[in-house]
């Protein structure tokens, strides 16, 4: 993460609630959260997460914006999947595998960012209450499920597309 980045303790147990992460979480599990680990600051332009990079982290968006680009894999330029705001969470597959990140996360505007490391989640949630530890789990599987549906939507759409230019294109006359 960016140097610029500074740690704050102004997060609440309320704003924690309102991050879907978290929904159903106990309110236990959260106090400690807040009390073990700190948020973080980040500023317009800072990078959190570089595409290709190991990963051991998450972060939950507490206030702010942040934008998700990739080249996927290619010498290409940058292109946006996702604009993500307060209620969401990234970096989430540090959690469930030890792959490297697949796009590079920016802050669009001054965010507040609760990170949460592999060993911290251990520590925290699945070693104290395997109950709380599923339930987050599940809020990321539901998470990644809509966004597979979502890439599918585009997928299709795409595809179709691309047939429907194909189909104009071969019926035009040839150029003399």
């Amino acid at each position: 993460m960016a140097e610029t980045t500074s740690r704050v303790s102004t997060i609440t147990i309320e704003q924690l609630k309102l991050n879907r992460l978290f929904q159903g979480v106990e309110p236990s599990t959260l106090e400690l959260l807040l009390k073990e680990l700190k948020g973080e600051l980040v500023m317009p332009g800072d990078c959190i997460i570089r595409e290709g990079d190991a990963a051991d982290c998450m972060f939950a968006i507490v206030t702010g914006e942040l934008e998700v680009v990739s080249h996927g894999g290619s010498t290409s330029a940058d292109v946006r999947v996702a604009l993500l705001g307060p209620s969401d969470w990234v970096g989430e597959m540090a959690l469930l595998g030890s792959q490297p990140r697949s796009a590079t996360v920016r802050a669009l505007a001054p965010s507040v960012l609760l990170r949460l490391c592999r060993e911290d989640v251990k520590r925290l949630i699945e070693d104290r209450d395997v109950a709380q530890y599923a339930r987050i789990v599940m809020n990321i599987a539901r998470e990644l499920s809509r966004r597979l549906r979502v890439a599918h939507r585009v997928n299709a759409q795409s595809r179709a597309a691309i047939a429907k230019q194909y189909v104009l294109e071969s019926m035009r006359p040839p150029a003399r």
